[in-house]
């Protein structure tokens, strides 16, 4: 849901980069989860407030400017469990990840390794061995999804 981008005064302050669609999702929930290279850790929020265009916020045990330094680069996140229900026809990232994409001639493009966003769009990064495609994930080019079954239908040729 975010990255610490860097340590924020002396005081063990972190400065977040959220990765969510409106600044202050982060602040609705009291512990986040800090990690990198698959190594989480849970952290108490003590504190957390929007700054321009990132968040401040001080956790439990980060008490001054090296151990927030120590936090740079890790990425934030919140347990899957405290997250809200997807609406009808939403869905998010982490469901769409591996999902296998068909166009609609039956021909398999590959499996989605990525999510990306453009500014205008979602972008699936679709992979097949050595070749990648990436894909809008928009209505008129994504027909269906279906997670229970693991596909995605698109409206994109096999030779795009």
């Amino acid at each position: 849901m975010g990255r610490v981008a860097a340590p924020y005064a002396v005081r063990g302050w972190i400065k977040v980069q959220p990765f969510t669609e409106y600044l202050d999702n982060l602040l609705d929930y009291p512990v986040w989860r800090l990690g990198k290279a698959g190594k989480w850790r849970e952290y108490e929020v003590l504190e957390a407030k929007v700054h321009g265009q990132t968040l401040l916020a001080q956790l439990a045990g980060v008490d001054d400017r090296n151990a927030a330094e120590a936090l740079q680069g890790h990425e934030v996140a919140v347990a899957r469990d405290e997250l809200p229900a997807a609406e009808e026809d939403e869905y998010y990232w982490d469901d769409l990840v591996g999902l296998e994409v068909v166009n609609l001639a039956g021909e398999s493009l590959g499996k989605v390794t990525e999510m990306l966003e453009n500014g205008a769009h979602d972008i699936m990064k679709v992979a097949a061995g050595e070749q990648q495609r990436l894909i809008p994930f928009v209505a008129p080019i994504v027909r269906a999804v279906d997670t229970g079954t693991g596909r995605i239908e698109v409206d994109w040729g096999a030779d795009w």
